[in-house]
């Protein structure tokens, strides 16, 4: 068992009424459990997508009883988790206090309520971090606690906890996926050099970082363009990791049935985005044909005005299908499509301390037509820097969004 008082100066939790407040203050010893509990809840990255990651410790008198997390969708909640870790150690919850990160769901799902699993258990009082913005959850799951007699304070370390989820929070409220662009360009601003060779830019650390990012995110998209010039993977490479679905944007089908993407295709799942413009011909169909029985999925979408298929669209099917949140590894033109389309939540640059030169034959991480003045550019506010050995990441949000899109490693 952890106790407190091997960590911590001070042991139980102290109350105090603030004197200009309904609010109450805890001691430190809160804030470990709860930052425990923000630690257990990403060991689910990359495996709980479309649902949040959440995690649960139920403590009494200073010491744990029991712990746990959301591991995989469709597995046993953090709080069920937690109370069956309690069972394993030979604990009794009855009397003992929970701190979860987000609001015990009140609703049957893949899994029934958590607040009955609570009540049930005899938990005395819950430490709520994050509000669910769940429509089926939200304050439901604390008024059944309150109504069975349980004590529950909401918003405790709230601004910590909603760093968890803000891929989960933009998917349950705006119904399409959470959209990161991320790309590593040397000091002047390229991702490749004159001739196009852009490997490696970046170091070891760097990539490794990369590696995370793909496990955390539900899918990943490149363009035509990057697939005839890197014959990418888009695998997750990092030890027990969870590959990303990948999807290509290639209008025209020219994806090559020798890529790796395809010859991969029924290990790892690969949807092939194409516009209804060149549906039509007969070279298409047979292409299709071929690509299908590869084990590819091919999605034909309307275009927008440059005769591509349309962003918005897209997410809108991404949305439907459950896929949560998409890293974008695009070149230059799939970039700028999705900064036009008013798509991108967030930003992953990659800076490297390099300069290849080269003016315009070497590529930019945004091509397109661009904007023609400063006032009409894509804003975007810098969350974080980070740094990778010589590398530094810049970390964005959109100003439109208001996201977060900083994530703890």
């Amino acid at each position: 068992m952890i106790h407190v008082k091997e960590i911590l100066p001070c042991s139980g939790l102290e109350l105090q009424t603030m004197s200009n407040s309904e609010d109450i203050c805890f001691s430190d010893n809160g804030d470990f459990f709860m930052h425990r509990a923000i630690e257990l809840a990403r060991g689910g990255e990359g495996w709980t997508n479309p649902n949040p990651l959440v995690g649960a410790v139920i403590v009494r008198d200073g010491v744990v009883l029991g712990e746990g997390f959301h591991k995989k969708y469709g597995g046993l909640h953090a709080e069920r988790e937690a109370l069956a870790d309690c069972i394993r150690r030979g604990n009794d919850a009855r009397g003992a206090d929970i701190y979860v990160t987000l609001e015990p769901c009140a609703h049957f799902g893949k899994q029934p309520p958590c607040c009955h699993a609570l009540a049930e258990a005899g938990i005395a009082r819950v430490f709520v971090g994050s509000r669910d913005p769940n429509p089926l959850v939200h304050g439901k799951g604390n008024a059944y606690l309150r109504e069975h007699g349980i004590e529950v304070y909401e918003d405790f370390l709230r601004e910590d906890c909603d760093k968890l989820n803000q891929i989960f929070f933009h998917y349950i409220t705006e119904k399409k996926p959470f959209v990161a662009l991320k790309y590593a360009v040397t000091a002047d601003g390229k991702i490749a050099t004159r001739i196009g060779k852009s490997k490696w830019i970046t170091g070891e650390k760097s990539r490794a970082y990369v590696q995370q990012l793909r496990n955390r995110y539900a899918a990943i998209l490149c363009g035509i363009g990057t697939v005839l010039a890197d014959d990418p993977m888009l695998n997750c490479r990092m030890e027990g990791g969870n590959n990303p679905i990948r999807i290509v944007m290639d209008s025209k089908l020219k994806i090559p049935m020798e890529s790796r993407l395809v010859q991969t295709a029924r290990e790892i799942p690969l949807l092939i985005v194409c516009s209804a413009v060149a549906e039509a011909s007969a070279e298409f169909a047979e292409k299709k044909d071929e690509l299908e029985r590869a084990g590819a999925e091919i999605l034909v979408l309307g275009t927008d005005s440059r005769r591509k298929p349309d962003i918005n669209l897209l997410l809108n099917e991404l949305g439907n299908r459950g896929i949560d949140s998409l890293l974008v590894e695009g070149g230059g033109a799939v970039n700028y499509s999705f900064l036009e389309s008013g798509a991108v939540d967030c930003v992953y640059e990659f800076v490297a301390p390099k300069i290849f030169g080269g003016g315009s034959l070497a590529k930019s991480p945004v091509a397109g037509e661009g904007v023609a003045l400063p006032s009409e550019a894509f804003e975007f506010t810098l969350k974080d820097v980070r740094r990778f050995d010589d590398d530094v990441l810049l970390e964005y949000i959109s100003k439109n969004r208001g996201k977060e899109c900083s994530q703890e490693s």
